[in-house]
């Protein structure tokens, strides 16, 4: 499911689809709350629904979250 641009998830605009593959969907939007550009990964509603995929994607973020190096991506925030 690509989500269309304009669409709106928690406090990001959704700008456009920059990517697709393995589990997720990568999309360029807009952070209302801090007024930057940013990039958001969503688990598509086919992998949403399992339980085990979810908690994995969960993972993945933390472990993210855990790192500190110029050519890994930061992760700010997660959420459902």
């Amino acid at each position: 499911m690509v989500i269309s641009g304009g669409t709106r998830l928690g406090s990001y605009d959704v700008l456009a689809q920059i990517g697709a593959g393995g589990m997720g969907e990568v999309y360029q939007a807009h952070d209302t709350r801090l007024d930057r550009i940013v990039g958001i990964k969503v688990l598509p509603p086919h992998l949403a629904d399992r339980s085990e995929l979810r908690e994995r994607f969960e993972r993945e973020a933390k472990t993210i979250a855990s790192l500190n190096h110029p050519h890994i991506c930061v992760c700010r925030d997660i959420d459902h």
